[in-house]
């Protein structure tokens, strides 16, 4: 993909660009640091991501994409260029478990027939007689017969996504959305939803258009008590915003599945987030 927009600024970047990067980079190194990746190892990684974005969506309209041109372009050495573009892309598919368990609470939450009168997702039995929900047909409308919902549910009940109560009903605690274990799960998140957050700010600060909506509410010199209060509408008005997209969503798809060939261009995604976060700090005083 050509980027429209494309300019090579041989002069210094804009010191608000700067500033806002380094506040991008401030809990990026810090998780980095609380995981032991030091700053050679960040380089490396920084290096492929260069040489992978230049490559794609940097190219001269009918021309090759040299070495030299990437050197020129990302300020990395050819060796190191011709190395780089040699080597294996790691694999960012989505996960399988990740992907399949996205699609299980995004049906539970948004199809009428697993809704109570509420609108609220309903307790689902383990098993129930044909044409009636529950947690078996749930899983085998999306999964087909490929994974059995004994083994979904017991992963889930160790994520904190579901769980049973005496009579084996199954709940699906709506707020677990983002495990409360499971590493690779909360790290796949990590990294899809700031990826997506920080491409529709780079969209914007480019100037392309239409630009994307992204917006926060942000305030300072608020007491524990109203933090946790903001905190509480959050957990309420988000979920129940994001469940009314999520249930559109699953509606659109279902009216497009006739329309769009996944191999054309026809086929887009969409990302819609929501996310808090608050902090004490120290009072500043003239």
């Amino acid at each position: 993909m050509t980027n429209k927009k494309q300019s090579i600024d041989m002069g210094e970047p804009p010191s608000a660009l700067v500033t806002a990067i380094r506040k991008v980079l401030y809990p990026l190194v810090r998780l980095l640091l609380n995981f032991r990746i030091v700053f050679p190892q960040l380089a490396e990684l920084l290096k492929s991501v260069y040489v992978e974005v230049s490559e794609k969506e940097f190219r001269l309209p009918n021309k090759p994409q040299t070495d030299t041109r990437l050197s020129l372009l990302t300020g990395i050495h050819r060796k190191d260029i011709k190395r780089l573009r040699t080597q294996a892309v790691t694999d960012r598919s989505t996960p399988t478990a990740i992907d399949t368990g996205s699609r299980l609470v995004a049906r539970w939450v948004g199809d009428p027939r697993y809704l109570d009168d509420q609108q609220q997702p309903k307790i689902l039995p383990l098993k129930a007689p044909k044409k009636a929900v529950s947690f078996e047909s749930l899983v085998q409308e999306i999964c087909k017969y490929d994974l059995r919902p004994r083994v979904i549910l017991d992963e889930w009940l160790n994520l904190g996504i579901v769980s049973l109560d005496a009579d084996k009903n199954v709940h699906l605690n709506t707020q677990a959305f983002i495990p409360t274990k499971g590493f690779d799960e909360k790290a796949f998140f990590l990294g899809h939803n700031v990826s997506d957050h920080l491409a529709a700010a780079t969209h914007n600060i480019l100037g392309h258009e239409p630009a994307f909506f992204e917006r926060c509410v942000y305030y300072d010199g608020l007491s524990e008590d109203s933090i946790q209060q903001l905190q509480t509408l959050v957990n309420d008005q988000g979920m129940k915003t994001l469940i009314a997209f999520n249930e559109l969503a699953m509606q659109l798809k279902a009216s497009d599945a006739s329309k769009i060939d996944a191999q054309t261009e026809n086929h887009h995604r969409i990302d819609i987030g929501l996310y808090v976060y608050h902090k004490a700090e120290k009072a500043e005083h003239d």
